[in-house]
C-alpha cells in the first residue's frame, strides 16, 4: 500500500469524482474517475480511481473495456462477483462510448 493514499471521502470536495460531475459536468472527469463511478468503490488499500486506473492500464481501448466479462473483470483486486454483475449493464456504454471518449 503506498504510504499517500488516501480514501475518496478524504479528498477535497470538488476533487471526488461524483462531486466533480455534479459540479463541473461529465466533461471535467477523466475516464479513470467516470469509470470509478460506476465501480462505486475501492478496496482498503486502493480508490475506486485508482482501481479504475489500474484496469484502463492493462486494456489498449475503451472499446476492450467495454466488452470485458465477468470473469475477466473479478481478476481485478477489488472487483469481486456481486461488483462485476453490478457494472456488468453499464460496461456497454463504455464500449458505445470508447471512441469518443479520451484513453488516459
Amino acid at each position: 500500500m503506498d504510504a499517500t493514499f488516501f480514501r475518496i471521502s478524504e479528498w477535497s470536495e470538488e476533487d471526488r469524482p461524483r462531486e466533480k460531475l455534479m459540479l463541473k459536468g461529465k466533461e471535467a472527469l477523466s475516464n479513470a474517475e467516470l469509470i470509478a463511478i460506476l465501480i462505486g468503490s475501492g478496496s482498503r488499500n486502493e480508490s475506486a480511481v485508482a482501481l479504475s486506473k489500474r484496469i484502463l492500464s492493462s486494456v489498449d481501448s475503451l472499446n476492450a473495456l467495454g466488452k470485458m466479462s465477468v470473469s475477466q473483470l473479478v481478476n481485478y483486486k477489488g472487483i469481486g462477483e456481486s461488483k462485476a454483475i453490478t457494472i456488468m449493464p453499464h460496461w456497454s456504454w463504455v464500449a458505445a462510448e470508447g471512441p469518443k471518449m479520451r484513453l488516459i
